[in-house]
């Protein structure tokens, strides 16, 4: 099975998992006469929405590429990362205004029936379950998109978690600000994962790279070559979850044209043995000695002075 196979696997059963739980809590919402399941219900359907982006992401992933996209379509992944903070952020947001203004106007809510309880519980079960499923198969596959969905979940587990205080709170106590309190901190948390989930998908869309690790690796991978001298302008950015390399180095001037292209070569092989995931790599070979006026890319002495 493919990468993007399994991704859409998963999102299927996100999509599947997340309208039998949209239509328990909607009906249990209703029958008991419980508003905050019916808005945990209403969260789940915003939950099969962000699922569909997944979905149409990981279609538009598989796509060959062409001259139009001739690096293919991999980064719809971090798209779709980025329309998935958004869902996460408003969908924290929204419940941040709801609670705030019930908080404000004092409008308490009837008492719900224990349906809403159990339902809350199984969504809760149902829940974890497929964050579970996202998360592992987005590690699996180093998918940002269904890590951020599964991130969604999480969340979605701390509002049915709030969702199920606030029963018991109503059903025991008869006090229901408390429980809009602890949904109020919640609804801060979600705002703030999707505002994390955000800031993480800008350094991919930026062509950067959050694990700089891999740089000492790449001029690792480089020093093994013999004859692969003075490795420098090395540049790696993120196509999906792959990258694409590029760097110069130096070799003997008086190597002949097919020696030196051979050194370029076994070093192009050498990331790619040490290194999982690279789509590419681009060495440009220049003569031993060479000086350029070169502003761009990473040397050995940018590794060195970020590790002080």
């Amino acid at each position: 099975m493919t990468r993007e196979q399994k991704i859409i696997r998963a999102s299927w059963w996100a999509i599947g998992g997340n309208a039998l739980l949209a239509f328990l809590k909607l009906a249990a919402g209703f029958i008991s006469g419980s508003f905050v399941v019916i808005a945990d219900g209403i969260d789940s359907v915003s939950d099969i929405a962000s699922s569909l982006v997944v979905l149409l992401a990981a279609r538009i992933i598989a796509k060959p590429p062409n001259v139009k996209f001739p690096y293919g379509y991999k980064k719809a992944d971090t798209v779709a990362t980025k329309v998935l903070s958004f869902v996460i952020f408003f969908a924290g947001a929204q419940l941040a205004y709801s609670t705030v203004r019930v908080l404000i106007s004092g409008t308490g809510i009837a008492l719900p029936g224990t349906l809403a309880i159990w339902v809350t519980l199984v969504s809760i079960f149902g829940k974890v379950c497929l964050s579970v499923l996202l998360f592992k198969t987005g590690k699996k596959v180093e998918s940002t998109m269904l890590i951020a969905n599964a991130r969604n979940m999480r969340n979605d587990i701390l509002l049915s978690l709030s969702v199920l205080i606030s029963l018991l709170f109503t059903l025991v106590l008869k006090e229901p600000v408390i429980d809009r309190v602890i949904a109020l901190l919640i609804s801060i948390f979600i705002m703030y994962e999707g505002f994390r989930i955000f800031m993480k998908s800008n350094i991919d869309l930026m062509d950067g790279i959050d694990n700089t690790e891999v740089y000492s690796r790449l001029f690792e991978s480089i020093h093994s070559v013999e004859g692969a001298l003075h490795p420098h302008r090395v540049r790696a950015r993120k196509i999906g979850h792959y990258y694409m390399v590029n760097l110069d180095i130096e070799v003997d001037p008086n190597l002949s044209v097919k020696e030196a292209h051979d050194i370029a070569k076994n070093v192009e092989n050498s990331i790619k043995s040490n290194i999982r995931n690279i789509y590419d790599v681009m060495v440009h070979v220049e003569p031993l000695g060479n000086s350029e006026e070169e502003e761009y890319g990473i040397t050995e002495k940018d590794i060195r002075l970020q590790r002080k």
